[in-house]
């Protein structure tokens, strides 16, 4: 069975070529990790990038039940971006099946290791604008998971799930020192 792949551009014109060539090599990945039911391929002109070598960007974003992989390569041409960015899809993709069939940790949960978040009030200033909305689905997941799946998509900040645990959604974020942190929001 061979993965639909979505590909979408952004200031840049996708040909027959390019469209044969990322959609037969993404098709495959159903080869390394069963399972995909989506997956999508953005690729874009950036001229504003500060090398000509990183103007042209591959991204690749497969979800399927439990887990969401994406890997981001940058180049001076569109195939080589698209390469490496598939290369490192592979790795993820061998990484993710790794850490499923050794387990995990001591399996303490992240808010008993984590210590508890910070927060400081902000002066008021102008009222902010919104200039993007981004929906997602919520897979249900534990901690640890929210941690794998952190690293897997490669956000350095933060992460939303749905806690599997707790039936609420939490935010992990990595703090300044290393750790993560954990927040878990409550109806007032």
């Amino acid at each position: 069975m061979t993965v639909e792949v979505d590909i979408f551009s952004r200031n840049m014109e996708v040909t027959d070529h390019i469209k044969d060539y990322v959609g037969k090599r993404v098709s495959k990945l159903d080869r390394y990790l069963g399972g995909i039911d989506e997956a999508r391929v953005d690729l874009a002109y950036v001229k504003s990038a500060r090398s000509a070598s990183d103007r042209q960007v591959a991204q690749i974003t497969i979800r399927g039940r439990g887990f969401i992989l994406r890997s981001e390569e940058r180049g001076d041409d569109i195939f080589t971006a698209f390469d490496t960015a598939l290369d490192k899809m592979q790795r993820r993709i061998e990484r993710y099946k790794g850490k499923r069939n050794h387990g995990r940790g001591d399996g303490r949960s992240t808010a008993d290791v984590a210590p508890a978040p910070v927060t400081e009030e902000e002066p008021e200033e102008e009222a902010p604008v919104i200039v993007r909305r981004k929906r997602f689905p919520l897979v249900p997941m534990d901690e640890n998971e929210a941690l794998e799946q952190m690293s897997l998509l490669g956000h350095e900040s933060f992460f939303v799930f749905y806690n599997a645990n707790s039936s609420q959604v939490n935010i992990l974020y990595r703090r300044r020192d290393g750790t993560y942190g954990l927040i878990e929001p409550e109806v007032a």
